[in-house]
């Protein structure tokens, strides 16, 4: 299994940013046998951008094949993109580690409609 996270920082100690489309970075995190295999951080280039962070975000993320994205806001547009590649999105905050055991043990809640404001730039 192969997840997303939208994050303050580079690293599983870091917070789950409650941004997605602005986040700093998303956190690629592999899963295999229950445990955290591999992990990479990858700068979110969107954040910047003066409109339509939420689907360039959407689409970085995509693109690194995960099956599941964990964040606490998402957007409609973001939200589209996942749903276009059936990618599962759940709400989760705090720690990244803590976050991630909660996915593995069923206790995060899995979003079926966007939770977060559209927004048409920098706030």
């Amino acid at each position: 299994m192969k997840i997303a996270i939208s994050s303050i920082g580079k690293d599983l100690e870091s917070e789950v940013d409650a941004r997605f489309g602005r986040c700093n970075y998303f956190l690629i995190i592999e899963i295999e046998d229950k445990k955290i295999k591999d992990f990479k951080a990858i700068e979110n280039t969107a954040k910047a951008q003066m409109g339509g962070a939420g689907i360039t975000a959407g689409e970085i993320v995509a693109n690194q094949k995960v099956d599941a994205i964990i964040t606490v806001n998402l957007g409609p547009r973001a939200f589209s993109v996942f749903e276009q590649f059936k990618i599962k999105i759940y709400q989760g905050e705090g720690k990244i580690k803590k976050v991630i055991q909660e996915l593995l043990e069923g206790k995060l809640k899995e979003l079926k409609n966007s939770n977060g404001p559209q927004h048409l730039g920098l706030k």
